[in-house]
């Protein structure tokens, strides 16, 4: 059931559901939606009391989500066309006469030799994910093993596209790196990392998470804002 309040200028929107538990529970998701569970038989007065007490929360929730959504640009794939590899400025350069197909960077260039310019896309998709998979592994070694203080290490470290974040991390202890990560700075994709790992020890984003997390990288925000600003 959707349910919307005022809470200054800002309007709240919930889905509400009601369930067999004795307190409210109150969810902000990556795509910032907000989920309120209630107990059974709850009025609507009293609930609303409750998200307007939790309001400033909320509202601090849903910008932390915003400001990890990926906003990637189209591409069109053509020669001239600026591309990202950690954190630096590359043109893209087709050389079609070649009798091979690879990717390679060299000074200021990606370079895609092919005969088929249809092909580059892919060729470059699929270079970038080959550059994820050691590059993410690489930096997330060590970092795990400086977690293991914490009486923590993920199942593992995987790659997938996401829509809404840099990162997650499962209730099973997967952690998940979109592969665009690998056109910021290293320093940008350790502190994804580093996010993630603390939520091995912390589930939610509470002041122990953001304690534990400066703790860990100090000059953290310089790189979540680095990481805003390099790939908007």
């Amino acid at each position: 059931m959707k349910q919307v309040m005022q809470f200054g200028s800002e309007v709240i929107e919930y889905q509400l559901s009601f369930v067999e538990r004795k307190t409210l529970g109150i969810t902000v998701q990556p795509d910032r939606d907000i989920l309120v569970k209630a107990p059974m038989g709850s009025s609507i007065d009293k609930i609303q009391a409750k998200i307007r007490k939790k309001a400033p929360w909320i509202l601090k929730q849903k910008d932390h989500f915003l400001s990890f959504e990926p906003r990637i640009p189209e591409r069109r794939y053509v020669s001239g066309e600026t591309h990202l590899y950690l954190g630096r400025q590359y043109q893209l350069r087709i050389v079609t006469d070649t009798n091979e197909e690879r990717v390679k960077y060299t000074g200021r260039f990606i370079e895609v030799h092919t005969q088929e310019k249809a092909k580059v896309e892919k060729m470059v998709l699929d270079w970038y994910k080959v550059k994820a998979h050691i590059w993410f592994n690489k930096l997330a070694d060590s970092l795990i093993d400086r977690f293991k203080k914490y009486n923590v290490s993920p199942k593992s470290v995987e790659i997938k596209l996401m829509k809404y974040r840099w990162g997650s991390c499962s209730n099973r202890g997967r952690i998940l790196l979109n592969p665009e990560l690998i056109k910021a700075p290293k320093a940008c994709i350790e502190y994804v990392i580093i996010h993630e790992l603390c939520h091995l020890v912390h589930r939610d984003h509470t002041k122990a998470f953001f304690d534990l997390q400066t703790r860990e990288m100090p000059d953290w925000e310089k790189w979540k804002n680095k990481l805003e600003n390099t790939l908007a």
